[in-house]
Parts: C-alpha cells; sequence; structure tokens
C-alpha cells in the first residue's frame, strides 16, 4: 500500500517534471510568433511608407518634368519672338535708312533747284546791270543756264523730271523701272549734283535683288567718281554689307570699321556698329587700306 502510493507519487513529479518543459517551450514559441508577427506588422508599414514616398516622388518627378517641359517651351517661344524682333528691327532700321536717303535726295534736289534760281538771279542782275551802263548786246538770259551734255541731252527729258520720276520708281518697289531711269539719267546727266546719288541707287536695286557682285562694283563707282557726295557713307556700308552677303567676312568688316572710322558719328557708321556687334567683330575704330582702286579718289 504505502509502495503504491510512492509509485503514484513518484508517476505524478515525473509527469509535472515532464509537463514543465513543453509548457516552456510553448510559451518560448508564442513569444517568437508574437515577435515575427510584429516584424512583419513593420516590415508592412514600412513597404507602404515606402510606397507612399515613391508616389509622391513619382509625382514630384512628374511635375518637375511638366515644368522643365513648360520652360523649354517658353524659353523656345520667347527665343523666336526675339528673333522676330531682331528681324523686325533689322527692318524697320533698312526702312528709316531709305527713308532718310529720300529726304537726302529731296534736300540736294531743293539744293539743286535753289543753286539754278540763284545761278539765274545772278544772271539776270548782272543783264541788268550791263543795259544800265549802255552796253549793247548783253541781256538778261531769257531761260536757265545750259543743261549738262549739251546737244547730246535735246532728246532727255529734263534732270528733274527724270531723277524725280526714277526715285518714285524706286520708293514703290519698281526697281526694273526705276534701274532704267537712273540708267538714262547717269546717260545724260552724269556731271550733275544728283548723278552720284543715282549711281547709289542703281548699285542699290542690284543690292536687293541679291546681284551682290554686280552691287559691289557699282558702289565703287560711287565711291570713286562721287567721293564727296552725300551717298558715299552709305555707298560704303552696302558695300560691306554685300561683301558679307558674299561670303567675303574679312573684306566685309575693313569696309565697316574703315566706314566707321571716316563718318565716326553717321546713321550710317552706328549701323556698321550694330551689323558688327551681331557678327562678334567689336569696331576697332581704325582706318582699313582699302583697295587700290578705290584708293586714288579718296585721296
Amino acid at each position: 500500500m504505502r509502495f503504491r502510493k510512492a509509485l503514484i507519487w513518484l508517476s505524478a513529479a515525473w509527469l509535472l517534471a515532464a509537463a514543465s518543459p513543453a509548457f516552456c517551450v510553448s510559451k518560448e514559441i508564442i513569444q517568437l510568433q508574437t515577435q515575427v508577427q510584429s516584424l512583419q506588422d513593420q516590415v508592412s508599414r514600412m513597404q507602404q511608407s515606402i510606397d507612399m514616398n515613391m508616389g509622391a516622388m513619382r509625382n514630384l518627378i512628374e511635375q518637375s518634368t511638366d515644368t522643365v517641359n513648360k520652360m523649354n517651351t517658353a524659353l523656345t517661344e520667347l527665343q523666336n519672338k526675339m528673333q522676330g524682333q531682331i528681324s523686325d528691327n533689322n527692318g524697320r532700321v533698312e526702312q528709316l535708312s531709305g527713308q532718310i536717303q529720300s529726304l537726302h535726295d529731296s534736300v540736294d534736289e531743293l539744293k539743286s533747284r535753289l543753286a539754278k534760281v540763284s545761278k539765274q538771279l545772278d544772271d539776270l542782275q548782272q543783264g541788268g546791270q550791263n543795259l544800265a551802263a549802255g552796253q549793247p548786246g548783253m541781256s538778261a538770259p531769257s531761260g536757265g543756264p545750259p543743261s549738262p551734255g549739251g546737244a547730246a541731252n535735246l532728246n532727255a527729258p529734263p534732270p528733274d523730271t527724270l531723277y524725280n520720276n526714277a526715285l518714285r520708281d524706286y520708293n514703290s518697289g519698281k526697281y526694273d523701272l526705276a534701274s532704267g531711269e537712273f540708267s538714262d539719267y547717269m546717260k545724260y546727266y552724269s556731271n550733275t549734283d544728283l548723278a552720284g546719288n543715282a549711281q547709289f541707287y542703281l548699285a542699290d536695286i542690284e543690292y536687293r535683288q541679291g546681284n551682290f557682285e554686280a552691287a559691289v562694283k557699282d558702289y565703287d563707282k560711287v565711291l570713286e567718281q562721287y567721293p564727296g557726295g552725300n551717298k558715299a557713307a552709305a555707298a560704303q556700308l552696302k558695300k560691306g554689307y554685300a561683301l558679307l552677303e558674299l561670303g567675303q567676312r574679312d573684306a566685309g568688316v575693313r569696309e565697316l570699321n574703315s566706314l566707321i572710322a571716316r563718318y565716326p558719328r553717321s546713321i550710317e557708321a552706328s549701323q556698321a556698329r550694330d551689323r558688327l556687334r551681331r557678327l562678334g567683330v567689336s569696331s576697332t575704330g581704325t582706318v582699313h587700306k582699302p583697295p587700290t582702286k578705290q584708293q586714288s579718289p579718296q585721296q
């Protein structure tokens, strides 16, 4: 009986001893499972946060890309607008230069007419003095002074009419008609005060029609035959432009710099400086030696 009770107690103790480790192992497993679940929850939250951050970064990148594209578009539009404005300004400068040239021509024509009237008044006064002094055979002239060329001009239109018609057609863009009229003027009245202007416009018509080689030669005629005329500066400016159009950059730059040195305060000098600035060349302000055929008239 006693032995049976002891055996029962030993069996219970053994069972308790055997159950205790199993209980401890189950508790550790539960703790590990809890920790793993906690780590999984943290990983899920981190993944969610990363996804949110990636989405925000993707939106920022898309917004930045749109902004850059808009800036590129705006810059392109601004560049095109600036180029258009530069072209418009150049056209306005050319137009203003043409208007100024027309004004110069009108002034020159007025001066020429005043000189003729003054000459006629002097002749009338001299004739009146001669008549008062009792000198027969000395009478006031019945008309103006003979036109240049004498009998060769009998069939030609009057110089003022021919020149004014040619200038009107030039300003109207009728270059072929104006070229013929200016050529006739040079044929019949090459020694008048407006002959240098007519020669300039002949060259300028060739320039406007894209015949730059012929324009350079005719601008040279203005510089050689009429170096003191009011178109000398304009002829040298347009000659420089024509050389640049022909691809002769060095010769064109020399011509523009020579113009600036000779006529530093003229409108043509300002236009030459602007053209050199657009070419990326600074104006030296020094006189460059012109070609040999152009040197002699200037000296």
